[in-house]
C-alpha cells in the first residue's frame, strides 16, 4: 500500500478559530490587529445533524400558534396564499350556484304565472269577448281617421278618468266602434263603464247605477251626529261635486276617526239602502284614507 493514502480531517471550531487567529493583519504601527468577532462556520457533520432536527416533530421549536411546523416562513407564505386562494375560488363557485338557481327560480316563478294569467283571460273572455288574450287590438280594425278621431276622444276622457290610462281608453273605444257603435254613442258607454269600475273612486251620484256590493268614494264629511245605536263609531253625509250619501262607521270595522269639513277617500265600503234611498257601510273590509292630512304645508 502506498504511504500517500489521503485522510478526510474534520475540522473544528477551534481549529478554525486558531488558523483565522494566525492571519492577523498589522496597522500603520506594525500592531495586530484583534478581530474581536471571529465569525464560526459549522461542520458538515453540524449541519447535516441540524436538518434532521429540523425536520423531526420533537425538535421543531414552536414560535407561534399561527405558524406551520416543519416549513419556512416564505414556504408557509406560499401555503397560506394557496388555502386563502383555493377558498376565494370556491366561494365563488358557491356563490354563482346559488345565483344560478334564484335565476331559474324566478324565471320559472314568471313563466308559472304567465301561463296562469292566460288561462284567467281565457276563462274571462267566455264572459266579454274583449278579454280574449288572442284577440288582435281593434285598433287595427279602424280606418286612419277612425283612428285619428278614437285618439282624440280618448286624450280628451284621460283628463276627466282618474286611473285610466289614453291607451287604455282608446283601445275600449276602438272595441265599441268596431262592434257597430258610432263615435259619440261609445264615448258614452265607455266613459260610465270606466267611471263606475271596480277598484276606482266613483261619483256618489253613480252609487245607484252600479251593481256592485263594494264601491269606492272620495268627499269631505259634510256633517257628523250622534249614532242610533251602541255598535255605531260615526254617522255622517259626505258629498262631493256630484252629490252626497249618508255613510255609517261601525265600531267592528275599527276605522279611523273622521272629522267635519275633512277630505276622505273610502275604498270598499259596502252599499246599502236606508229609506228608500242608497247609503254606505264602513265595515272591517274598508280602508279610509285622508289625502289632506299631514300637508303641513297648508
Amino acid at each position: 500500500m502506498s504511504s500517500n493514502n489521503s485522510s478526510s480531517k474534520v475540522v473544528t471550531v477551534d481549529e478554525q478559530a486558531f488558523e483565522q487567529a494566525g492571519e492577523q493583519t498589522v496597522d500603520e504601527g506594525n500592531f495586530e490587529v484583534v478581530d474581536e468577532t471571529p465569525e464560526f462556520e459549522p461542520t458538515v457533520k453540524q449541519e447535516t445533524q441540524a436538518k434532521v432536527d429540523a425536520n423531526h416533530p420533537d425538535g421543531i421549536a414552536d414560535t407561534s400558534e399561527d405558524r406551520i411546523h416543519g416549513v419556512t416562513l416564505e414556504q408557509e407564505e406560499r401555503i397560506k396564499a394557496r388555502e386563502e386562494e383555493l377558498e376565494r375560488i370556491s366561494a365563488q363557485a358557491e356563490l354563482g350556484i346559488q345565483d344560478g338557481r334564484a335565476k331559474r327560480t324566478r324565471t320559472i316563478a314568471a313563466n308559472q304565472s304567465k301561463v296562469r294569467r292566460v288561462e284567467f283571460q281565457k276563462r274571462a273572455a267566455s264572459v266579454d269577448p274583449s278579454a280574449d288574450p288572442k284577440r288582435a287590438d281593434p285598433r287595427t280594425e279602424l280606418t286612419q281617421e277612425e283612428l285619428a278621431a278614437v285618439n282624440k276622444q280618448s286624450l280628451r276622457l284621460a283628463k276627466q278618468l282618474d286611473g285610466w290610462s289614453r291607451a287604455a281608453i282608446s283601445r275600449r273605444l276602438s272595441e265599441a266602434v268596431v262592434g257597430g257603435q258610432d263615435l259619440t254613442s261609445a264615448v258614452v258607454t265607455v266613459f260610465e263603464e270606466l267611471q263606475t269600475a271596480p277598484g276606482h273612486v266613483i261619483p256618489i251620484a253613480t252609487l245607484e247605477e252600479v251593481s256592485r256590493k263594494e264601491v269606492s268614494i272620495e268627499g269631505r264629511v259634510e256633517t257628523l251626529w250622534d249614532p242610533s245605536h251602541p255598535s255605531i263609531a260615526q254617522v255622517g253625509l259626505i258629498a262631493d261635486d256630484s252629490g252626497q250619501t249618508r255613510v255609517t262607521i261601525w265600531k267592528s270595522s275599527e276605522a279611523p276617526w273622521i272629522e267635519e269639513g275633512e277630505q276622505v277617500r273610502i275604498h270598499k265600503a259596502a252599499r246599502n239602502w236606508h229609506e228608500g234611498r242608497v247609503s254606505l257601510a264602513v265595515t272591517g273590509w274598508t280602508t279610509i284614507h285622508f289625502p289632506e292630512r299631514g300637508r303641513w304645508w297648508e
